[in-house]
């Protein structure tokens, strides 16, 4: 019995592939998916999900001003701020009028009296008359014409809407002024805000002039008609001026988000769809391409790389069914030819002999038909069998050893020794049991058929880092160099011409199948002796599994 060679001589041949792609072109595509090249910036009118984003944006900025003009955080701070400033200055005045009682009667005001911008002092005698008057500087700003006379007049329309006129309303600021004074006069201060009939706002502080306990006049300090309603103004102005510019802003932007989301969707979307239509097969008779987006690092590429991918698996599952129904239809035609042919021959033949071998070649073709139905029916649902059932874990170990006990009986009738090396523990594996179990069973008996007397088949297993190999060795002739990669297409059978047709070739092609869906790996190589060159006979054949743990 020949020597089977050491466990450790059975390596792994895949070789590392570099899976770096060409970044050829990727920025030109990003470029387009960006909405800067072509008509990009044009595409979202036709996107409804590039409008919905651009609407939901521009909702979220006018909640924002909304909130911004109507709460009026602004104006009534400013109309407290104002009114605080007023009382202190309105009575600064007031002292300076009480040192010079008898300017009461006279221009009471001096001209360098300073006045603050917007406001206008009013000194009244004791029976209510006016004695003197200053207005501070204040330009007012022309806002009729441009975007301010726009926004302004928007403002005013917005107001007028917001309710009735107050007919009760002072007619000008010199009537506001009057009422005020009437009640100064009385001895107390008095602080008052009115909106004139034009629907100008006048904010109004007053001081009692007192003399050696008499009230004398009064002082009275006004902001001018329209000067809050300036200030007022032009914050708001200023606030629409921010809300066009974010509004510009959120638009581009909105286009430019619509473009690299809803632009590369519908892009695969109408890449997906062509290959159902009859103009997509047309323009792509041969294959659909899904674009290439899988350069970004988002959902879109993600997307992208799992369409290209399935549309891959995709062809390649068509590919596989027009090459396995070729190859049907090609070894089905060779026993129909022979049993045509042995039917036609059968007719004419007159002795008994003949017609004996003519049956017996009718019988081997039938039963080849037969299992070559029977295999073809396996492979072809084997597929659709390995994705619908569950992994379970179980004892690899346990399975293999049933497996060698069972075949063990079939080794020793034909003088062939069946060993067994199991490992030191179980190792336990989460896979399909069964399907493993066929892709084990096919080897053992692939390796008892061309064993002969006095040969033998062992079997091992080990578990090492994240793999378990299982190795199935034999003593027999070995595999044909040229044949090495061959054996595990479909239909091809290396059997001797005493063994012709009692194999449909599928075994080790439904082998591959099984292991590669559970994501591992197998091949076929020669076992030869130590320094032994390529000329020299092999010492048998082994087959190794490796599946990942």
């Amino acid at each position: 019995m020949a020597v089977i060679a050491d466990e450790h001589m059975a390596q792994d041949p895949r070789d590392g592939r570099d899976q770096a792609s060409g970044t050829k072109g990727i920025v030109a595509r990003m470029t387009k998916s960006l909405g800067f090249g072509g008509l990009g910036l044009l595409r979202f009118r036709s996107s409804p999900l590039a409008r919905r984003i651009i609407i939901f944006n521009l909702i979220a900025l006018s909640v924002l001003l909304l909130g911004m003009l109507y709460l009026n955080q602004f104006r009534g701070g400013q109309m407290l701020q104002k009114q605080s400033a007023m009382q202190v200055e309105v009575s600064l005045y007031a002292e300076m009028l009480q040192q010079q009682p008898n300017q009461a009667g006279d221009t009471v005001l001096s001209r360098n009296t300073p006045l603050s911008e917007g406001m206008t002092l009013q000194a009244f005698r004791a029976d209510g008359t006016l004695a003197d008057s200053k207005s501070g500087e204040w330009i007012s700003e022309d806002t009729t014409g441009g975007i301010s006379g726009m926004l302004g007049g928007a403002l005013s329309w917005a107001h007028d809407l917001g309710g009735a006129k107050n007919l009760a309303a002072p007619a000008d600021a010199s009537v506001f002024a009057q009422a005020i004074v009437q009640d100064t006069l009385a001895g107390q201060p008095v602080s008052r805000q009115t909106t004139l009939a034009n629907g100008e706002t006048v904010l109004a502080e007053s001081q009692p002039v007192i003399v050696d306990g008499k009230t004398v006049g009064a002082v009275v300090l006004m902001t001018q008609p329209g000067y809050l309603d300036a200030l007022l103004r032009g914050e708001q102005e200023t606030v629409l001026r921010l809300f066009l510019l974010a509004v510009i802003v959120s638009i581009v932007l909105s286009i430019v988000l619509a473009n690299t989301i809803a632009n590369p969707i519908n892009d695969l979307a109408s890449a997906a769809e062509a290959g159902a239509t009859k103009q997509g097969r047309t323009s792509e008779p041969e294959r659909v391409c899904i674009p290439d987006l899988t350069g970004r690092p988002d959902e879109i590429g993600h997307l992208s790389r799992a369409m290209r991918d399935m549309t891959s698996a995709l062809y390649e599952r068509i590919d596989t069914n027009e090459e396995f129904a070729a190859d049907v239809a090609h070894e089905i035609k060779n026993p129909l030819a022979s049993l045509r042919s042995a039917v036609e021959t059968l007719r004419i033949v007159k002795k008994d002999g003949q017609r004996t071998k003519l049956l017996d070649v009718i019988e081997h073709d039938v039963r080849r038909l037969d299992r070559l139905v029977s295999d073809i029916s396996n492979a072809s649902r084997l597929d659709a069998e390995l994705v619908k059932e569950e992994l379970e874990p179980f004892d690899l170990t346990r399975m293999l050893d049933r497996i060698v006990d069972f075949h063990g009986h079939e080794a020793g009738d034909k003088g062939v020794e069946m060993i067994w090396s199991a490992p030191e523990s179980p190792i336990m594996y989460d896979g399909l049991e069964a399907r493993l179990a066929q892709v084990f069973v096919n080897l053992i008996t692939n390796a008892i058929s061309f064993c002969g007397s006095g040969d033998a088949v062992r079997v091992w297993a080990r578990k090492k880092d994240n793999r378990v190999l299982i190795v199935v060795e034999d003593t027999g002739p070995g595999i044909p160099d040229e044949a090495l990669t061959k054996v595990f297409k479909r239909f091809y059978s290396e059997r001797s011409e005493e063994n012709f047709g009692n194999n449909s070739g599928l075994g080790l092609s439904i082998s591959k199948q099984i292991v590669e869906a559970h994501k591992g790996v197998i091949w076929a190589e020669n076992i030869r002796a130590k320094g032994a060159g390529p000329e020299d006979a092999p010492l048998g054949a082994r087959f190794v599994v490796g599946l990942p743990v």
